[in-house]
């Protein structure tokens, strides 16, 4: 019989939904990690919470473990490559806490505008501080929220609900979506200024971290008050402590902290600043649902094999899996690289499947290639629910089968549309194995797509190649493999370089003033 340990203080729902599936279990929370790392390899499957931590000390020791559930958003402390690698899969319950993290954000933005904690302890002290404490309506005010996925949606209902305007800055945010739930679109400058209170509910990514940086904090309304419920290390926190001592600031609650637990801070103590030790899920409703949720998943996969919400690993039955799997890596890989690729705002996205790939189960196939779309925006994307995400954002999704014949035995084509029009890309499998791009824009050009590469669209003119070769090797960078593909002689022309590395901002400026050259893009796969 599978076994369970639980390994984190979770509502009993859990263990009762365990006992009732007939699944053996244990609950010890508060283990040391050399104590759990003693009797990790007698369970099959972990259930946690935020405290334990998934190192990759514990898989080692983890002979028999074949899932991590994390019951709750964040998998920060899971080491996922390392669980990949031994073969673990690990899950999530992304949607189980949206709505108590949106309350806790419009609470703590009334405990701004209201200056409630102070106004609290200086009653409690026995003063009667009446004209100490003059605070401000939120009713007229303007919002700002940095994501408006599935938590800063929430956010937006409940304030437009008080009578507020709601500008949003997200990437992933089409104009109609915003329409549709009554906010305007906004770009992050716009936002820093028109904002008097600004909210952040967006992932921790290479792109978000640091997002409200010093720079752009002091690109803010005089008088902002600023709320994370989202991830430490979105806002700098020296220059925060710095903005609020000045006035420029007049108020900010943290949620997260980039060091958690956060015992000490020194935030601690500045007026005007309030803190909760990352409350922002902790409901009685919300650790009922995440609860529920989690040992329903474990239950599932254990008992039958069904793999849900899964972070490592693409969601497919035993049946499936063996002929899908190698389309589920070329389908991702086509997705981040149209995502990549694409400019703005993506309204629409296509999946197209021919030959051999068109007899297959298209669902996780799309799923996959949406994954991949949206990787560089959520760090929470999976398999299953990477095409929820998309649809919550207004992004269209459409799968087409073609039973026409290719010149490949099997391809799959992703086109994006934004306001700018739509971009296609297309690729097969070499030996059924082996995922591989045949096609960029309509333009022949065939290209693994691994690491770092360098992406040139450019007019096809004598010497240009040299003149890359040279710039490249200036800056030091060694090429690994070079693709070319061109419409036609003295036409459009299409360049896609593996590199050694990462590839620095200096240097895409540099090959962006080459002559001929029309865009220019770093990638990473």
């Amino acid at each position: 019989m599978p076994k369970v340990l639980i390994s984190d203080k979770m509502s009993p729902k859990a263990a009762a939904i365990f006992k009732e599936r007939g699944v053996d279990f244990d609950e010890k929370p508060g283990l040391t990690k050399d104590e759990l790392k003693a009797i990790i390899g007698q369970y099959d499957a972990l259930a946690i919470r935020s405290a334990t931590k998934v190192t990759a000390d514990i898989l080692e020791a983890a002979t028999n473990l074949k899932v991590v559930a994390r019951a709750g958003i964040g998998v920060d402390n899971v080491d996922i490559p390392a669980a990949s690698a031994k073969g673990v899969i690990v899950m999530n319950t992304p949607f189980g806490n949206s709505i108590t993290t949106a309350e806790h954000a419009i609470a703590l933005m009334f405990a701004l505008a209201r200056q409630l904690p102070e106004a609290d302890a200086s009653t409690q002290a026995g003063k009667w501080e009446k004209n100490r404490f003059m605070g401000v309506e939120v009713t007229g005010k303007t919002l700002g929220l940095i994501g408006a996925g599935n938590i800063g949606s929430i956010v937006a209902d409940r304030a437009l609900g008080l009578k507020m305007k709601v500008v949003a800055f997200d990437p992933f945010l089409t104009p109609e979506r915003a329409e549709d739930i009554g906010i305007e679109k906004v770009e992050l400058d716009q936002l820093l200024a028109r904002a008097d209170f600004i909210t952040l509910h967006t992932p921790l990514t290479d792109s978000t971290r640091n997002i409200l940086s010093r720079e752009n904090l002091l690109k803010t309304k005089k008088g902002v008050r600023i709320i994370n419920c989202a991830r430490g290390g979105l806002i700098d926190e020296a220059a925060l402590k710095e903005l609020l001592d000045s006035g420029h600031i007049a108020g900010a609650a943290l949620d997260v902290f980039v060091t958690e637990p956060a015992h000490e801070s020194p935030l601690f103590g500045t007026p005007g600043f309030i803190s909760t030790p990352h409350l922002g899920a902790s409901t009685d409703e919300a650790q009922v649902n995440v609860a529920i949720q989690v040992a329903e998943q474990i239950s599932d996969f254990l008992l039958s094999g069904a793999i849900t919400n899964a972070l490592n690993v693409p969601s497919l039955s035993a049946e499936e899996a063996p002929k899908v799997r190698p389309y589920i890596e070329l389908a991702e890989k086509l997705g981040l690289l149209a995502g990549q690729l694409a400019k703005g705002a993506v309204s629409h996205v296509t999946v197209e499947v021919e030959g051999a790939a068109s007899e297959l189960n298209i669902k996780p196939i799309t799923s996959a290639v949406v994954t991949g779309l949206m990787r560089p925006i959520s760090d929470t994307v999976n398999m299953v629910n990477a095409v929820h995400i998309a649809r919550e954002r207004d992004i269209g999704i459409a799968e087409v089968r073609h039973e026409r014949e290719t010149d490949y035995h099997t391809l799959l084509r992703v086109t994006v549309k934004t306001e700018e029009g739509e971009r296609s890309v297309a690729g097969t499998l070499f030996g059924m194995k082996h995922p591989r791009l045949v096609e960029l824009f309509g333009i022949k050009v065939e290209a693994d797509l691994d690491g770092s590469m360098l992406f040139i669209a450019n007019e096809d003119k004598p010497g240009f190649i040299g003149k890359v070769g040279s710039a490249l090797g200036e800056a030091g960078v060694n090429i690994g493999t070079f693709h070319l593909g061109r419409r036609g002689q003295g036409g459009e022309a299409i360049l896609l370089l593996s590199v050694d590395g990462d590839i620095a901002d200096p240097l895409l400026w540099t090959l962006c003033k080459l002559d001929g050259v029309k865009d220019v893009k770093a990638l990473r796969f």
